[in-house]
Formats: C-alpha cells, structure tokens, sequence
C-alpha cells in the first residue's frame, strides 16, 4: 500500500533487548520522518524514545519448546488483533526486530494484507533451523543484519538484505573502569565478579542456583573478594547470600567487573565491547535442548564465539553447567595475568571490531525509506 503523507509504522519488539534496539531506531525514524506514526509493540525503552505503545510485551518472551507453552495464548492473541490491523490498512510498513517464531507468522500476515516488511536483527535461522529462512524469505521485503557473516546467507536464499552494524555499537556503553568502581563502591584492588543470569523469568530461575553456588565457590576459596548480581527490577534472586544484588546497572557492572558469567545472548556481546572476560552458560529444559541439539547447525552458541568465528569465550552448556565447572572456568580469568584471560582479551577486541562502525539505528531508517520509495 503506497503512504500517504508521513508515514505510518508500527515496530513489534517482544522481548527487553528488541525494546532496547527498537528504542534507538524511534529515534532515529523520527529523525528521519517527522510527524511519523509509529506505534508498537514493545516496552518503556521504545516508549520514552517516542512510540506509542499499543501492545506492552510483558510476559511474552521465552525461549525453548517447552517455555514457551504458557505463553502460546497471548501471542494467538496477539498475533490476531494485529492480524486485524493488518487488513484494515492500518500501517504503511511493519518492522520486526529478532524473536522468530511469532514475528515469522506476523511477516506472512503482512505479506497477505499487502503491507511492506523490513525485519532488523535477523532471527538465528542459520543456526537451527535454516528451513525456515525461505518462508522468511517469502515474507519480508528487506532485511537489516547485524552480524557481519548473515548478509551471505540470506542473500543466498534471495532476501535482499543489508549489513548495517550492530546496534549496541551505538549505545554509549564505554564506562571508565574507576568511575564504574567507584559508583558502586568497589575499591581498588578488590576483584570483582560480575554474574548475569538474563532478564526472563524462566532464565534466572534456571540458571540461579548454579551460577549463585559458583560464585560462593569462588569468594570461598578467595578467588574473588566480591561478586554483584545484574539485577532486573522484578527479578527474584532467592537466598543470595554474600552475593550483592545490583538492579538496572547491567553497563556499570560490566565496566568494574574484572570477570564476569554471562547468560547466553546480547550481554556476551556487551561484554565483548566492555573488554570483560567471561564465561558463558545457559540451561533450557530437557526437551527444548533436545530438540535444539537435533536442528542446530552452529558448532558455538555464543554471540561472541559466532561473530569471532573460532572459540574466544568458553561455553559451558545444559548438564554441563554445574557450579563446580563455572567455578572452575572463571577461577583463571580472575586473574589478570593469566594467559587465559590476555588470549581472551584479545579475542574479545577482535570481536569489537567485526561489529562494525555506529549508525546502525540511521542505517536501518534509510532502508526504510527506500522501502516506501520503492512502494509509491
């Protein structure tokens, strides 16, 4: 459908780091189309960089077959009203930003109803389930990549897509070390250990217990002096013990920790940018790592270790992620002469730069501009 006048968006963002990236590219829209409509689905990042948002995405985020269940209603839900929407006109351009399996059926809604589709940080279907990619090829209209290996695979498949950064590039996410220390009352000369079990509910509570019994591993045996916890608002961190519960300070932590563990995803590659060594971990249900084992067709989950396209940072995965071997990965990197944690700042800074140069948030609103240039 050909827009009329400034034109009218709406960007679905069902999970925090999709509002986080949707947030800058608000900005970044409303730079380029004053007067535009954008509304959304998303949360208060997208909200007070301007969007309206029409459909809050509390409690719709979860990862693996099993934990996604509970939430198989709301996105019906969901995915109908917008559906509605869709039919009616209601939008010039749909965006999409990462969270496959409900923003492919929403792409083909799209597609259906005649609405252009730009898609900006391209689902992981490279990684377990590459099938799916020509549905998503059928479906959406342009594609933004953010890590640099994913333009060749979708272009193979026909989807013109665009490199155009990664957006935490963006962010100003440098924080002198002291300042970050000092802000949070850490001394000179104390080691810190920084530990990240994720923001959706069903994460921390899997992974809590052995990241806590690593950590108290580690200040017991002298490892460490100190170890704070990236809190979420509402997070539940039962029984921390000597740990310190830190909430809404992911960046300054990351910045004074001299290791951190780190649940798999965005955070490993805000680390990377941090220049922080870590380890990286993460649990799923049995049945959802049994299936992912079966479709997966990457030899690393990390960001980091993808992007670097070799091992910089050590995974430590389902069964394997028992207190004991957290503890035994991240002993050495609290070191920082240990010639464990120079290899892996040199790989971590490797990793900075193949993230290519900031701008990603204005490269994607061209892209966008060319798509309703294309549709006039």
């Amino acid at each position: 459908m050909a827009p009329r006048g400034t034109p009218r968006i709406f960007i679905s963002a069902a999970e925090p780091s999709g509002d986080l990236h949707g947030a800058g590219l608000v900005q970044a829209l409303l730079q380029r189309f004053p007067g535009a409509t954008i509304e959304a689905l998303g949360g208060a990042e997208m909200r007070r960089a301007g969007a309206t948002i029409r459909y809050p995405m509390e409690g719709l985020a979860a990862f693996g077959v099993v934990e996604v269940v509970p939430k198989v209603r709301a996105h019906y839900q969901l995915l109908r009203s917008l559906q509605k929407d869709l039919k009616v006109g209601r939008y010039d351009v749909l965006i999409l930003i990462d969270y496959p399996g409900f923003h492919l059926r929403l792409a083909e809604a799209a597609h259906r109803a005649g609405t252009k589709v730009l898609y900006y940080i391209a689902p992981q279907l490279w990684a377990w389930r590459p099938e799916r990619a020509r549905r998503l090829a059928a479906a959406v209209d342009r594609l933004a990549v953010v890590l640099p290996f994913e333009r060749e695979f979708f272009e193979g498949l026909g989807l013109r897509s665009d490199y155009v950064g990664h957006p935490l590039v963006d962010r100003d996410l440098h924080i002198p070390r002291e300042q970050a220390r000092a802000q949070l009352g850490v001394p000179p000369g104390s080691r810190l250990l920084g530990i990240f079990p994720g923001s959706r509910t069903q994460e921390i509570r899997r992974l809590w217990r052995p990241f806590r019994e690593a950590a108290q591993l580690l200040l017991k045996d002298g490892s460490c002096d100190r170890v704070m916890v990236a809190g979420t608002r509402d997070g539940s961190y039962p029984n921390p013990g000597p740990l310190e519960i830190v909430r809404d300070e992911p960046v300054t932590l990351l910045a004074a920790a001299d290791a951190a563990l780190v649940k798999s995803g965005t955070t490993t590659l805000e680390a990377a940018l941090a220049g922080t060594p870590m380890v990286v971990a993460y649990k799923v249900h049995q049945v959802s790592w049994a299936v992912f084992q079966r479709v997966r067709t990457v030899r690393w989950v990390s960001l980091v270790n993808l992007v670097a396209g070799r091992e910089v940072v050590p995974e430590v995965l389902q069964q394997q992620a028992s207190a004991e071997e957290l503890a035994n990965q991240l002993r050495p990197l609290l070191e920082p002469a240990n010639p464990r944690t120079v290899a892996q700042r040199e790989g971590l800074a490797f990793v900075r730069n193949r993230l290519g140069l900031p701008g990603a948030s204005t490269r994607v609103a061209e892209i966008l501009a060319e798509l309703l240039e294309d549709s006039r």
